[in-house]
């Protein structure tokens, strides 16, 4: 069965791992995928990634998910914003503020896709792609 919304398959994949405290989970890569990981390692939100090669010759991401001392996800939620059936885009000007700044936002803009921080500091507005905290 084809997946319609991959990216929303991805944050769930990574939401649903974190609330039953796996170490891992594995999504299929495209470059969306891979440069959302980037903002979450960056962010500290995962411990780290790792691109591999599955044994039927599918390319993937590994993601090492991150825990507190008391084993208590680091990563406490994960929404999508923009969806295929309603796309969502936003000024820089007018970007959200996900838990009064202590999330992230993440926005694909015509320099890439960056944080909400730093499309306001760039001045660029774009398309919201999903919002943690």
């Amino acid at each position: 069965m084809a997946i319609s919304d991959p990216v929303a398959d991805m944050l769930t994949k990574i939401r649903n791992a974190s609330m039953a405290k796996h170490e891992k989970v594995e999504v299929t890569t495209s470059k969306l995928k891979l440069q959302i990981v980037k903002i979450l390692k960056n962010e500290g939100y995962i411990k780290n990634f790792k691109k591999v090669v599955n044994k039927n010759g599918i390319n993937s991401i590994r993601i090492f998910l991150k825990y507190d001392d008391d084993q208590n996800p680091v990563l406490h939620g994960i929404t999508r914003i923009s969806t295929p059936g309603r796309r969502v885009y936003s000024g820089y000007r007018d970007l959200p503020r996900v838990y009064n700044g202590y999330g992230v936002v993440v926005v694909s803009t015509s320099s890439g896709v960056i944080t909400g921080k730093k499309a306001r500091e760039n001045k660029v507005g774009g398309e919201l792609i999903c919002s943690i905290w």
